[in-house]
């Protein structure tokens, strides 16, 4: 009885239910007699399509789903991050800010609008928040429809078929599965080592949550998300400033990067290169004084934000989840689940998808992918698995940046400076290994020639292919001018 209490034992607080479970749930699931023929822990975009697609092949469906507070107290509903945090209302945010320059340009339109024109955060943040809170009742009324039970639940594993759920009151509920998927996602990292930072800092997972303006705002990080953040900012009128220790986007084409940095610069982000952030202190005026130290010139210097956003990461939701007990095998480094191309973990019952998931892109759209598939292949008949190969995606600074397949820099390092020219192949057919547009609509213009670069377009096909004038996407079609080439690629007429 010791050894099989000691094996039930999870977090705290699910050990009193060790009598229950032998009587019913782990006895029960080792004899085959499971609650769920799937459970689904994260009701993020890529285990709501999982739970939801195996629903509706007829499988008995379960989502586990919990949002710790953020240090900063931020908490959200159902969806995952791309609902609450992330896609949605940095989309809007982006949006506020691509109006507020409209409505500067509208005059030489000939529309007399008064100069200049207050942005109200309250407001704004109102009308986001109400539109995420309608998505998070919509997904709760799509697992209703169809017939899966959802629990806010915080889960850990108690072995490889069964899984125990705290709720915020404390209450306690052992759910077992045949099939057990792994959604958690990731949330931002903080400098835990930085005095102050989360003391005095928020994160993105704050930051579309605020009822007041932050108002003067530092930045930290080089990321999308960071780049993102002060875009909006800027764009709705805000002092923003982004400190920076490396390059900007990481692991993006480094040209089109820098032209995404450019463009803000010009247009009121200010930039701070090559530091390193060392403290924040709170001011008797209730101003942050933040500490930093030029790599350069080993110069320090400070300066007084009423807000500080660390933008330097994410880290998978794996910790609390106690996947040794299941045997679940992690990266020791990153912390994400090791999977395989069927998305399988080290157990081959248990699956990971999205943002948790090691060698994933950490974007909506593929862990939504994923999840459906892998639903399919499991109660379904399917055997179709993940294409993660030229998946598009778009950052939303103020001038929008998409693309799709490799990067220049990857280009160049797989198949050799002297076999690729503008992101294709050289040799016939010239097959185009990415493809890179720095323009408005950067998402729309990207999502159609992402289709012709999964089918294997060749540049001869894209050349060929007629524009639609005036359009901004036309201009793909028309590039005949190369790096190498050395001419001037300016644009001057029609």
């Amino acid at each position: 009885m010791a050894a099989m209490a000691a094996a039930l034992r999870g977090p705290a607080g699910c050990f009193r239910w060790q009598t229950r479970a032998l009587a019913g749930g782990v006895r029960g699931a080792a004899a085959g007699q499971r609650d769920y023929d799937l459970l689904v822990i994260g009701g993020g975009s890529g285990g709501l399509a999982c739970a939801k697609e195996a629903a509706q092949l007829g499988s008995k469906v379960a989502v586990v789903d919990y949002v710790d507070p953020s240090p900063r107290g931020t908490r959200w509903g159902l969806g995952g991050t791309c609902v609450n945090v992330g896609c949605i209302p940095k989309k809007l945010m982006h949006q506020a800010a691509l109006l507020g320059g409209l409505i500067r340009d509208a005059r030489h339109y000939g529309w007399e609008v008064a100069q200049p024109v207050p942005h109200d955060w309250r407001k704004m943040a109102e009308a986001v928040q109400n539109h995420v809170k309608s998505l998070n009742w919509g997904h709760r009324v799509q697992l209703q429809d169809r017939k899966v039970k959802y629990f806010n639940i915080k889960a850990s594993f108690v072995n490889e078929h069964t899984v125990c759920g705290v709720a915020k009151g404390g209450k306690e509920t052992l759910l077992s599965a045949d099939h057990i998927v792994i959604a958690t996602g990731g949330r931002p990292r903080y400098p835990t080592h930085i005095e102050g930072a989360l003391e005095y800092g928020i994160t993105s997972d704050d930051i579309f949550w605020l009822k007041e303006s932050p108002g003067k705002t530092l930045v930290v990080g080089a990321s999308y998300v960071a780049l993102e953040c002060a875009g909006f900012l800027t764009g709705i009128g805000l002092d923003t400033t982004v400190l920076m220790r490396s390059i900007p986007l990481r692991g993006f084409d480094q040209q089109m990067s820098s032209l995404v940095t450019e463009h803000m610069e010009s247009h009121g982000t200010r930039f701070l290169r090559g530091c390193i952030l060392s403290h924040v202190r709170r001011l008797s005026d209730g101003q942050l004084q933040v500490t930093w130290e030029d790599q350069a010139s080993g110069k320090e210097d400070t300066g007084a934000f009423d807000t500080v956003l660390w933008a330097i990461g994410r880290v998978p939701q794996t910790r609390s989840l106690n996947l040794e007990k299941a045997g679940v095998d992690t990266n020791p480094d990153s912390q994400k689940i090791l999977v395989d191309a069927r998305e399988a973990t080290s157990v081959p019952h248990i699956y990971a998808i999205g943002d948790v998931a090691e060698g994933r892109p950490e974007l909506t759209p593929t862990a939504i992918m994923a999840g459906k598939l892998l639903a399919q292949r499991l109660f379904g008949g399917s055997s179709d698995l993940m294409d993660y190969d030229n998946v598009p995606t778009t950052v939303f600074t103020p001038l929008e940046y998409g693309c799709v397949g490799l990067s220049e820099e990857e280009a160049v390092a797989r198949h050799g400076q002297e076999h690729v020219e503008m992101v294709c192949l050289r040799e016939p057919p010239q097959l185009v290994l990415g493809l890179h547009f720095l323009g408005p609509n950067a998402g729309e213009v990207t999502q159609g020639f992402a289709l012709g670069i999964k089918c294997r377009a060749s540049y001869a096909q894209v050349m060929r292919t007629v524009g639609i004038h005036p359009t901004c996407s036309e201009e793909v079609v028309k590039v005949r001018i190369s790096k190498r080439s050395g001419l001037d690629p300016t644009v001057t007429g029609c």
